[in-house]
């Protein structure tokens, strides 16, 4: 597979990488040896960079990835990402001691002695992002990582984490159906030389095949509070959806593969991190780096999802307290 740089400094790996956050049950029930199979799958098709967190199913994730490690001998990049609290009247915490003790944690269900990228999973207000980049900047030191990262956050939080100490990659969801980092984060991210990791670079399952139907979740899952997969908008989107996907087969690719390949074309810094619990539904996009989009490619994705095309938001007004907003 082709290689990108994570960041100005950072390693090389993989164009695309894997997103672990099914594996701990969001869309539905798994088995380790699921998990465990989709994770060989990626490897031995040259995917490098498996992206965790220590929520994914309060520690599952890591916990599934750490026996792959252990039981292969593989050495993967491996990102993970904390913040999110348990204390209710601090939802997010970037605190030294609170970053610190969680990386740890992570670090032993992962059976490593360190990561090659950890994540504030989301920024604290309380916190200046000059001081979070201090608490990473030791992280660094102590040798526990190699570099940071930051996700859902603005343009002015990269630059001013950026200015204290270099941040290797940023993470926000980016796809087809979202599109606001294209209001200044992508810029930023290339200017200064830091890595931008789309994630659900599928669109939670609608570039997928089958296409994603809100009518077959889970009651329990989280797409269920998706505002896009609600009655009064789903079928608007469905629609715009169904087009893009009969044009990928006109051409010869699978939707997953052509909504990847028009994210890799957005700028040689991108670094989608498409997921699945289920190694068989990889083929569906793993030929996305070998693509080339021609201009009569990009003008028809223009034409057929053009910017601000979705019905509804991405989250719901719960989901989104989180979430750094700077338009």
């Amino acid at each position: 597979m082709k290689t990108r740089r994570l960041g100005r400094h950072g390693p090389d790996v993989a164009a695309l990488g894997l997103g672990c956050l099914s594996f701990g049950g969001i869309f539905g029930p798994t088995t380790e040896a699921e998990s465990l199979r989709t994770l060989s799958a990626a490897w031995e098709a040259g995917i490098t960079h498996f992206d965790t967190a220590n929520i994914y199913g309060n520690g599952l994730s890591e916990t599934v990835i750490g026996t792959w490690l252990r039981s292969t001998g593989h050495r993967p990049h491996i990102a993970t990402k904390a913040a999110f609290s348990d204390d209710p009247a601090r939802r997010i915490d970037n605190r030294p001691d609170h970053l610190r003790a969680e990386l740890e944690g992570s670090l032993r269900r992962l059976g490593v002695d360190h990561v090659t990228l950890f994540y504030a999973h989301r920024h604290d207000p309380q916190i200046p992002a000059e001081d979070l980049a201090g608490t990473m900047q030791r992280l660094v030191e102590a040798g526990m990582i190699l570099g940071y990262g930051l996700s859902e956050v603005s343009p002015t939080t990269l630059e001013r984490a950026h200015a204290v100490h270099p941040v290797m990659a940023v993470q926000n969801e980016y796809s087809l159906w979202t599109r606001q980092p294209e209001l200044g984060l992508i810029q930023r991210c290339a200017a200064l030389g830091v890595a931008f990791v789309p994630f659900s670079p599928l669109a939670r399952g609608v570039f997928g095949t089958p296409m994603a139907d809100p009518a077959q979740f889970d009651p329990t899952e989280f797409r269920t509070r998706i505002p896009r997969f609600q009655p009064e908008h789903w079928p608007h989107n469905h629609t715009r959806l169904a087009a893009f996907h009969a044009y990928a087969a006109s051409i010869g690719h699978t939707p997953a593969a052509l909504a990847l390949a028009w994210l890799l074309d957005r700028g040689s810094h991108l670094i989608p991190i498409p997921g699945t619990r289920r190694a068989e539904h990889l083929q569906a996009w793993l030929a996305a780096p070998q693509i080339d989009l021609t201009d009569h490619d990009r003008e028809e994705i223009d034409r057929l999802l053009p910017v601000g095309w979705a019905w509804g938001d991405r989250y719901d007004d719960a989901q989104a307290l989180t979430v750094e907003r700077y338009s």
